[in-house]
């Protein structure tokens, strides 16, 4: 059930009726849980029943931890915990990619092949909701939260449909008080959610669902393009993947507000970052602070030695690849952005002992400088990212980097008839979409448009909301694209 689909806002519109028209704040709760299992559910309804299954038994593991006498049982709950979760994660979205990994060393080795892919159904979103059941047991085992004692209020942490499939990253933490809290009808409130949700909805169909349309035939197919082509392509792809992900967290905030509770924020225009370890604190803040307290901060972080820091960056981002997706240019993604990182320290210490490249570097236009390296540098890894192999990633490279010849120039004529035609698309509508986000990211820096925001009539903006709307329906491509994280 797409948010931006028809059939949810049906949905999401009848279960905000009901919702505070419900004179209890249990019956909310017991609604919502049971909303969220249904719009779970309408893509498998036995895979909803397994995550119901997987919560509670975090949800005895935990009250079995808080009550265990010793360190050492304690320890025992939580690698219990562990090993399920990540068991779960492990053999629905890596035990394929291992399989096939291993078969594909032992073809290398000259051995006959013998693993085959198994029929496995890949639960969305289990990348973001093991980590939100990892989160709540270490807390507990830390010490930091309290096991939660109803069930129901735990189904909801993990079941809450709004950042269920696609995040963002949920600490039990700051939600868990929230359901205890009593909630009121608050229409500030709603006119906020509904504000994220037509920025998100807006962001989905009229930017990323549209850069669609440059990116995808041309990864698909990289070395039938001209090189500007393939830029435009990996610029728009840049636009894709941040709008596509970036408008279903604002969504998925928004319809969280207009129900009572508080999502965190997960972009904070990470485009205009002006360095690498900047950007990372930007894009997928959840993902990120949680990669960060309970990984790359238990491996030692940047307590020890230079090099040990290098390794535990490696470690940190080349996982964070390998979350991202069961194959092996996720991984490398991981990897590259681990080096990222490191010669981002390296060059930030060499920076330091100069103190007029430094005072450049940091003065307005040594800042656009960094800003615009920064995002090149970031377009060109997600190449890594988006291609479905290394090979067709190194294509892309090539086409980036030489005016290698096209399909035109090496067929003869003769078979030229035969070769699949592959037009450009057009390139106004890519400088127009990229020239209004580069307006907004500039807006929302200088926040010159708050106040006249604030002072706009009901009316005015009312109308603005419809216009709005009347447009991301207008711009949509035909067919709604699934988003890009459901995969994850």
């Amino acid at each position: 059930m797409l948010f931006c689909s028809i059939s949810f806002m049906v949905f999401f519109v009848v279960l905000l009726c009901i919702y505070w028209a419900l004179p209890w704040q249990r019956a909310r709760v017991w609604l919502l849980v049971a909303a969220s299992f249904y719009f779970y559910a309408t893509w498998n309804k036995w895979l909803a029943v397994l995550l119901c299954i997987s919560t509670f038994v975090d949800y005895l593991l935990a009250l079995g931890m808080e009550k265990a006498s010793t360190a050492r049982k304690r320890k025992l709950f939580l690698c219990m915990s562990l090993f399920a979760n990540l068991g779960l994660l492990c053999y629905f979205k890596y035990t394929n990619f291992f399989l096939l990994s291993l078969d594909e060393i032992l073809i290398a080795m000259g051995a006959p092949s013998w693993f085959r892919s198994l029929r496995v159904i890949i639960p969305i979103g289990i990348s973001f909701y093991t980590f939100e059941a990892i989160n709540y047991m270490v807390d507990v085992y830390q010490g930091r939260i309290r096991a939660e004692r109803n069930f129901v209020d735990f189904l909801l942490f993990i079941l809450f449909f709004p950042h269920l499939v696609s995040g963002p990253i949920v600490r039990a933490r700051d939600f868990l008080p929230q359901i205890k809290r009593p909630k009121h009808c608050d229409w500030v409130r709603l006119h906020l959610g509904l504000q994220y949700f037509l920025m998100g909805l807006f962001k989905k169909l009229a930017i990323a669902d549209r850069m669609a349309l440059f990116a995808d035939p041309v990864f698909d197919h990289a070395l039938d393009h001209p090189t500007s082509t393939v830029w435009i392509a990996m610029f728009a792809y840049a636009m894709q993947v941040y709008c596509d992900f970036s408008g279903y967290t604002d969504m998925a905030i928004g319809t969280a507000h207009m129900l009572g509770y508080k999502l965190a924020e997960n972009f904070n225009m990470p485009y205009l970052a002006a360095n690498i370890s900047e950007f990372w604190n930007r894009w997928h803040i959840s993902l990120s602070s949680w990669l960060r307290d309970y990984l790359f901060i238990p491996l030692g972080g940047s307590r020890g030695s230079e090099w040990k820091t290098r390794r535990n960056l490696l470690i940190t981002m080349t996982l964070c690849g390998l979350w991202h997706g069961a194959a092996w240019p996720f991984v490398g993604f991981g990897f590259l952005q681990g080096w990222l990182l490191i010669l981002h320290r390296a060059f930030h210490r060499w920076c330091r002992s100069r103190p007029r490249l430094d005072a450049a570097l940091r003065s307005q236009l040594g800042t656009a400088f960094r800003i615009a390296f920064t995002f090149v540098c970031f377009c060109l890894s997600l190449v890594i990212f988006r291609s479905s192999s290394f090979s067709s990633a190194f294509d892309m490279y090539r086409r980036l980097l030489t005016a290698a010849p096209t399909v035109e120039q090496v067929l003869p004529d003769s078979l030229l008839v035969l070769a699949p035609k592959v037009e450009p698309p057009p390139v106004f509508g890519f400088w127009l979409t990229a020239g209004i986000m580069l307006a907004g990211h500039l807006l929302g820096r200088s926040g010159i448009w708050i106040r006249p925001a604030l002072r706009l009539p009901a009316p005015m903006l009312g109308f603005s909301y419809a216009v709005l709307f009347g447009l991301a329906l207008l711009l949509e491509p035909q067919g709604a694209k699934p988003f890009i994280y459901f995969q994850f």
